[in-house]
């Protein structure tokens, strides 16, 4: 009996032994398997970082992409050349116009000034008493074209011109900008390409760039902005030049006439001093010339009131209130007669 006990108790330590060896033989795979997934995951993970590293040490290396377009040029205002004869080129020597000066306005006092109106006229050069604006001959001071005068004088610094956003002479630009109303900046169109598609049959184009250049006979119009003073101390109404400004024509996509707008305006009190030194046409006698400031000063160019400050309290062009053309001419001359009757009317006889 008692051997039997014995044996039946060293079976049962063997089976227990048996078990245990079988459940370590079980759980060691596992755990390997887990550290090797471990491991695995591990460098899974070290090697995006490497390789984010490496990137961003080659985006650091590389250089950015330049831009190899070439950059368009700039619009150019070619004005003609001034070529001074080497010989006397007059039957006679004409040396005053280098020696003209304006003569000073005479003084008015504020309180002397007991009516005073703004005008603005326009100028067409086709008029036949405007006939020297589109004066086109060469002399030694440059073109005698009065728009050639202007930007010849803004270009070399004697006049600063102001933008046309008013006419109240409130900011100057400079003649880049000027050059840019006048001309446009430069286009870039497309263009067949006939050294790669010869005969047209592939469609193959290149850029070409257009600069367009600047044409004095687009400029057809001025605005001449005055004022009108009657001093009561000397009994007279004077006619004071404030400004002028060029117009540019603006057409439709057909090329009809839209409108027109003014380019800048120059002060004519700055002005004075440079017309003085150039003579303007005179088709009836070439030896009785003036200079552009003795015309302007005596009224010697023919223009329309398009504005004006009597009864105008919105400060409207003639145009914003009247549309018919004829119409606006008979309110031009409505406003030069009322100004006319004031002083007359001053006077018993």
């Amino acid at each position: 009996m008692k051997k039997s006990i014995i044996r039946l108790s060293l079976l049962a330590v063997v089976f227990a032994l048996a078990t245990n060896i079988a459940d370590a033989q079980q759980t060691k795979p596992k755990s390997r398997a887990k550290t090797t997934r471990g491991k695995a995951s591990t460098t899974k993970s070290k090697k995006p970082t490497t390789t984010s590293k490496n990137n961003n040490q080659t985006a650091i290396n590389t250089a950015p992409p330049k831009d190899t377009t070439a950059p368009l040029p700039e619009a150019q205002l070619d004005l003609p050349v001034v070529r001074k004869s080497l010989r006397n080129d007059n039957a006679v020597e004409r040396n005053l116009v280098k020696d003209r000066t304006p003569l000073a306005y005479e003084h008015i006092r504020e309180d002397d000034a007991v009516y005073r109106q703004r005008v603005w006229r326009e100028l067409d050069v086709h008029e036949k008493m405007n006939l020297p604006f589109v004066y086109k001959a060469d002399d030694d001071n440059g073109n005698q074209r009065f728009i050639n005068i202007l930007l010849a004088s803004i270009k070399s610094g004697d006049i600063t011109a102001f933008s046309a956003i008013d006419d109240r002479f409130t900011t100057p630009i400079t003649i880049k900008e000027i050059t840019e109303q006048l001309v446009g900046k430069p286009k870039v169109v497309q263009i067949p390409d006939w050294n790669k598609d010869p005969d047209g049959s592939k469609g193959i184009t290149k850029d070409s760039v257009i600069v367009e250049q600047f044409d004095p006979e687009a400029v057809e119009k001025y605005w001449v902005k005055e004022e009108v003073v009657f001093d009561k101390e000397s009994s007279r109404l004077y006619t004071r030049i404030l400004g002028i400004a060029p117009l540019k024509t603006i057409k439709n996509t057909d090329g009809s006439f839209r409108d027109v707008t003014p380019i800048f305006w120059v002060y004519y009190p700055d002005l004075r001093p440079m017309l003085a030194k150039y003579e303007a046409y005179n088709g009836k006698n070439y030896g009785a010339r003036m200079s552009w400031e003795e015309l302007f000063e005596s009224r010697m160019f023919a223009s329309r009131i398009i504005k004006s400050t009597i009864d105008n309290p919105m400060d409207q062009y003639i145009s914003g209130y009247v549309k018919d053309d004829i119409l606006r001419l008979l309110e031009g001359e409505n406003i030069k007669e009322k100004i006319f009757n004031y002083e007359q009317d001053l006077w018993s006889y």
